[in-house]
């Protein structure tokens, strides 16, 4: 079944048009989808909390049953309790009595892919721990000086010419930018990269071509680290004790491209049209009294880069939120509504300076491991762009401003500014270009600190470590950074076995000021 009347987004219809009453469907169930939930997603919030309290039945496209989550500590036992909500699609009721056909629109979304974030229990342990344990590898601090030069570049593109759209020429190709040379596929970035990764997941005629350039790129970039490793990303998945397979890495690469991508485009967006709208951040940053990652996080809390996560699936019959959750069901997890609780925020007008117990990058088990990098790239992106013109001023009326959205994101369309215009800023030399001809030296990318001692796993090729493994005893280049960003702890791994990374270490805190005086050092 599919609705019987198409819009475009953000384009109400005209009167008398029988599209009015699409914001409720059958039983009289609001639908998550169309012009009321794309237009007013806080005040279709609002009516489902209201109506139902803090769990919602709601109509996904096509009119297929889910709930939404809406209060914050409901979302909380939601995303840290996998042994009755699972992240397994192959559950859906809706998928086995035909509900859901393989062309629904939220296909991208839902289709069980033998990556992470459908799995639970070991599987899902060893694949994440795959992840996490080589983003700890990464330096943060070279990767927010290559975030500083990746900005003055895009910055010099339209600096002399007294007007820009930051959506289209900063934020959108930022993050991109950044994961390419984390990735260590620098010459790879391009401008129909940025639009693939744009397109794939929006549901057009288009995103199935788009998806399969972006599978290409990273099937060649594991090719390429298979014969030639090197101090990057790719290679330490692809090394990692976990041994996952070519098939699992590029599918991982590309998970990790799109999430970072999409969240971290909005994210910088999202920040910078609080900026240079809502006077209280202005006045607060320019006098000093907020900093840019205060900034970042109190947009967080009012503008998360994505709304909803879909989904998770009823292990069994249940409860929550005063509602009965059958076996089968598909739940969505309700970010910006759990952000807007007024069980955690009564005054939404409140400053949360100093509070991360937002739900922007979701919670529990496969709570996003690349956080810290995304705030690294909307810090240190914004911050850039507005030492350069700090005198940026909207360059329309705010209510102009115009969003496309769907039932898990907001896109802001554009952002024009307008300044004084100012010179380009002189680079040494273009970032991307001297990463993609040079080999980097090791200690520009990594941070010499002692190796976590792993035990050697027993199926390693010809019985010897990867180089590349974290925890491997360094061979030319310095050991793996600390961790970032703690994550749940594992038992031990049972003798003879292959070592899964533990995701959380005693030495937490020790770690956790590592982490503060890197980001206090900056880039």
């Amino acid at each position: 079944m599919t609705t019987p009347f198409h819009h475009e987004p953000g384009v109400s219809p005209p009167p008398q048009c029988p599209a009015h009453n699409l914001g409720t469907g059958p039983g009289g169930l609001r639908r998550l989808y169309g012009p009321e939930a794309e237009n007013d997603p806080a005040g279709l919030y609002d009516k489902l909390r209201a109506e139902h309290g803090t769990v919602a039945p709601v109509l996904l496209h096509g009119d297929v049953p889910a709930w939404l989550v809406l209060g914050h500590s409901e979302n909380l036992h939601l995303t840290r309790t996998p042994s009755q909500f699972s992240r397994d699609s192959r559950r859906w009721r809706a998928l086995h009595d035909g509900s859901v056909a393989p062309d629904h629109p939220l296909a991208p979304i839902f289709t069980w892919q033998p990556v992470c974030v459908f799995a639970d229990g070991a599987k899902h342990e060893r694949q994440r721990g795959a992840v996490t344990d080589s983003m700890e590898r990464i330096d943060t601090r070279g990767v927010r000086r290559h975030i500083n030069r990746f900005s003055n570049r895009l910055v010099n593109d339209f600096s002399e010419k007294g007007s820009a759209d930051l959506v289209s020429q900063f934020a959108e190709h930022l993050p991109m930018m950044v994961m390419c040379a984390i990735f260590g596929m620098p010459e790879e970035y391009d401008e129909r990269l940025v639009q693939a990764a744009r397109d794939m997941t929006r549901g057009t005629e288009t995103a199935v071509a788009s998806n399969a350039h972006i599978v290409s790129v990273l099937t060649r970039l594991v090719e390429r680290r298979r014969a030639e490793p090197a101090p990057d990303f790719a290679t330490w998945l692809v090394e990692h004790p976990a041994t996952m397979s070519d098939i699992e890495v590029v599918e991982h690469l590309r998970l990790i491209l799109i999430a970072a991508y999409e969240s971290t485009a909005n994210l910088i967006a999202n920040v910078l049209r609080m900026v240079l709208t809502d006077p209280r951040f202005r006045a607060r940053l320019s006098g000093g009294h907020m900093t840019v990652p205060e900034a970042v996080e109190q947009t967080l809390w009012d503008e998360p880069p994505f709304t909803a996560v879909f989904g998770r699936w009823a292990v069994g019959d249940t409860e929550l939120g005063g509602q009965q959750i059958k076996a089968g069901d598909a739940l969505l997890v309700g970010i910006a509504p759990a952000n807007t609780d007024p069980t955690v925020r009564p005054d939404l007008t409140a400053n949360m300076e100093g509070n991360r117990a937002h739900l922007a990058f979701s919670g529990g088990p496969h709570e996003c491991p690349g956080q810290d990098i995304g705030r690294a790239i909307a810090d240190v992106g914004v911050d850039a762009l507005l030492m350069r013109l700090p005198d940026l001023e909207l360059g329309t009326e705010e209510s102009e401003l115009r969003w496309v959205g769907n039932i898990m994101s907001r896109h802001l369309v554009e952002l024009p500014v307008k300044f004084a215009p100012s010179p380009q800023q002189k680079l040494d030399s273009d970032p991307l270009s001297v990463m993609a001809r040079a080999v980097r030296p090791a200690g520009d990318w990594e941070i010499s600190s002692p190796a976590r001692p792993v035990p050697e796993p027993a199926h390693s090729i010809a019985g010897m470590q990867p180089a590349h493994a974290p925890g491997a005893a360094p061979q030319h280049r310095p050991a793996a950074a600390p961790a970032e960003t703690p994550a749940p702890a594992t038992g031990e791994p049972a003798p003879g076995t292959a070592v899964i990374p533990q995701q959380r270490r005693p030495a937490a805190p020790a770690r956790l000021w590592q982490a503060v005086s890197r980001w206090w050092n900056g880039y």
